[in-house]
């Protein structure tokens, strides 16, 4: 899977640890940076690629991992989940189709940010699960109708 990743200054240490362990795991990882304090423009830059379909998924790191899933929400086409539980992590995917993590830096550890990319990276979106109906409002809403 091809991974984009971006962060703003304070995650880059935890970004690049996600990104090792996102190579270790098998993924493809592009890094759109951590140099903008303003990380709503890497975060718009992630969601846009991926919702580009240039990169299958993304990964946003900030303190909290609220601005940045706000940020990245913005573009057409790029669903970001704000995750901090294994839970959260699986049904990004299986229940939601969240083409995006996002993680608080500040706010868990390292080695559970790693087990929630795992998860996240393991799931795929179900189209038969009891939330399609839910999911597609979401897609017909954005399409305007």
């Amino acid at each position: 899977m091809r991974l984009a990743f971006g962060c703003d200054p304070n995650a880059e240490d935890f970004k690049r640890q996600l990104m090792d362990y996102a190579v270790e795991l098998g993924h493809e990882v592009e890094d759109f940076g951590s140099d903008d304090a303003i990380y709503a423009n890497v975060a718009i830059r992630v969601a846009e690629a991926v919702a580009a379909g240039e990169y299958d998924r993304g990964v946003l790191l900030c303190g909290t991992g609220i601005g940045v899933s706000i940020a990245a929400n913005k573009v057409k086409g790029a669903y970001a989940a704000c995750v901090h539980d294994v839970y959260q992590a699986q049904r990004a995917q299986l229940s939601n189709m969240a083409n995006i993590v996002t993680m608080g830096s500040q706010v868990i550890g390292i080695n559970l940010a790693k087990e929630l990319l795992r998860e996240y990276l393991a799931n795929a979106w179900d189209p038969n699960c009891r939330s399609f109906d839910k999911v597609q409002r979401i897609l017909d809403y954005e399409a305007g109708e």
